[in-house]
């Protein structure tokens, strides 16, 4: 080898400065922000139709994660179906969730890291069933269970990278990608790798994580990273006062808020559960009226006056109270009759031509 000289050895080390420098100028202007620049905002993944609030709350866009969590046995897996049967769906699901993966991303994975072979075929026909599709070709769906922790995570991002058609993905079982849920490094390299696949493939994850016992705090330290880089995190609560509801709510979201909403199992399968908030109905929560949904308030209206063209004040109590009562199986006091009445005269949909003359039915617009 030839001696090198001191004069040589200094010209080597600057041309190595020198393509440092150049390599991170390259990374520079990469990660920079151009206030200037037109930066189109991301694809929306899934969304949900609000009632309350005229039009859709974003639930996942590409290029983001979402979290669902709550506790064992508060129906997770099924609401996961709900997002699965949406993202394989061309049309409203449930007449409320929505898709709109672009046509060369309509590709779907969902990893399964908990339940054996048998459950998750399970869970795979109920998705099958729900959106009418004996074999959906753009799923592929996979049990992980007798995987190690690292052999599952590196099976995921192999999935991830080798179909370009990909747009969606579930990982039911987040925590089991890691040996401890409270190792802060294990719990930031989870979030820092959801964060480079949706990025870097421009896709949708959604995870789950199971709540603490104790409290409705997500499990570990990897609980607090994954809340803090979500996107949405939805919780999923089994109603205290009737098991056969799920209520989903939103606890953190970066776009337009999604009303809480609630489903049920019916046949096998999850639907939305109508008129939950007077269902779920407890002495120490009660369920407002005036809460009710604008299109209920007045199919009430119109129930009653297909009896009579128009109603003094006291009969319109009496037959609006019939007809809550018919509708949702559940009595309604004077006080919050009287409060019906006023809200919907406010919103003109009961008319009155002077003071004390009798009611009738307005337009509902």
């Amino acid at each position: 080898m030839e001696n090198i000289n001191l004069s040589q050895l200094g010209g080597i080390i600057d041309n190595a400065m020198l393509s440092h420098e150049s390599s991170h100028e390259i990374e520079r202007e990469k990660y920079k922000i151009d206030v200037k620049e037109e930066i189109s905002p991301p694809q929306i993944a899934w969304s949900l139709d609000n009632i309350k609030e005229k039009g859709d709350a974003i639930l996942g866009t590409l290029g983001n994660f979402g979290l669902i969590i709550g506790k064992a046995k508060a129906k997770k897996s099924f609401f996961v179906n709900i997002a699965i049967s949406t993202a394989l769906s061309d049309d409203y699901l449930l007449g409320r969730f929505k898709s709109s993966l672009p046509d060369d991303q309509s590709e779907v994975l969902y990893f399964d890291t908990e339940q054996g072979k048998y459950h998750v075929q399970t869970a795979i026909k109920r998705i099958c069933n729900q959106i009418k599709v004996e074999e959906p070709t753009n799923l592929h769906a996979f049990h992980l269970r007798s995987l190690s922790p690292y052999e599952r995570l590196e099976f995921i991002e192999k999935e991830i990278y080798r179909n370009e058609k990909i747009g969606f993905v579930v990982i039911d079982g987040i925590k089991d990608l890691v040996t401890s849920i409270n190792d802060e490094s294990e719990a930031s390299m989870i979030t820092s790798k959801l964060l480079k696949w949706t990025e870097e493939r421009n896709i949708h994850i959604l995870t789950v994580l199971h709540q603490n016992k104790g409290d409705n705090n997500a499990r570990g330290h990897i609980g607090t990273e994954l809340i803090n880089k979500a996107e949405t995190v939805l919780s999923v609560t089994k109603s205290e006062s009737d098991s056969r509801i799920s209520i989903v709510e939103p606890q953190q979201c970066r776009n337009i808020e999604p009303e809480t909403f609630a489903f049920e199992i019916i046949n096998g399968l999850p639907v939305i559960a109508e008129n939950f908030e007077l269902r779920t109905e407890t002495k120490r929560n009660k369920f407002d009226v005036i809460d009710l949904e604008d299109s209920k308030k007045y199919e009430l209206l119109t129930k009653v006056f297909t009896i009579e063209e128009s109603f003094t004040y006291s009969n319109l109590v009496i037959q609006l109270q019939l007809a809550y009562k018919n509708s949702f199986g559940k009595k309604i006091a004077d006080n919050s009759t009287k409060k019906l009445i006023t809200d919907c005269k406010n919103n003109n949909w009961l008319i009155q031509a002077r003071n004390k003359a009798p009611y009738t039915l307005g337009k509902f617009n």
